[in-house]
């Protein structure tokens, strides 16, 4: 893997974001990461990437965008409805009415032979 040149990749994805929205981007930049228009910090190589979709997009055929297209969106709604089934059953579990605690019968089990004894804190 190659070292990428920041101003470089900067200005590259300058001109790739400003072809492809109309409006040159604000890019903040702390500690490494980059914040493009107020969004989520990202890496250097992750704007790379995103120079290489907006020119990618830009530059192509009409007949290979599209097929590249659909399959990446795709690809995220189904991971993102795999994740809240998942979610939505850690609460149910932890939201049981049946009143066993796991703590609780670990503490009765341990504490209940010794005599004088006391939960560590």
């Amino acid at each position: 893997m190659s070292k990428l040149d920041k101003d470089q990749t900067i200005e590259q994805f300058t001109l790739a974001y400003t072809a492809a929205n109309g409006k040159a981007p604000e890019i903040e930049a702390k500690g490494g990461w980059y914040s493009v228009d107020g969004g989520k910090n990202i890496r250097l190589a992750a704007i790379a990437e995103m120079t290489a979709e907006l020119t990618g997009s830009a530059s192509t055929t009409p007949a290979s965008a599209p097929t590249a297209t659909p399959a990446a969106k795709a690809k995220k709604p189904a991971a993102a409805k795999a994740k809240k089934p998942a979610a939505a059953k850690k609460t149910k579990t932890a939201k049981s009415g049946n009143g066993f605690s796991v703590k609780n019968f670990w503490q009765e089990t341990v504490l209940a032979p010794l005599h004088n004894a006391r939960p560590p804190r």
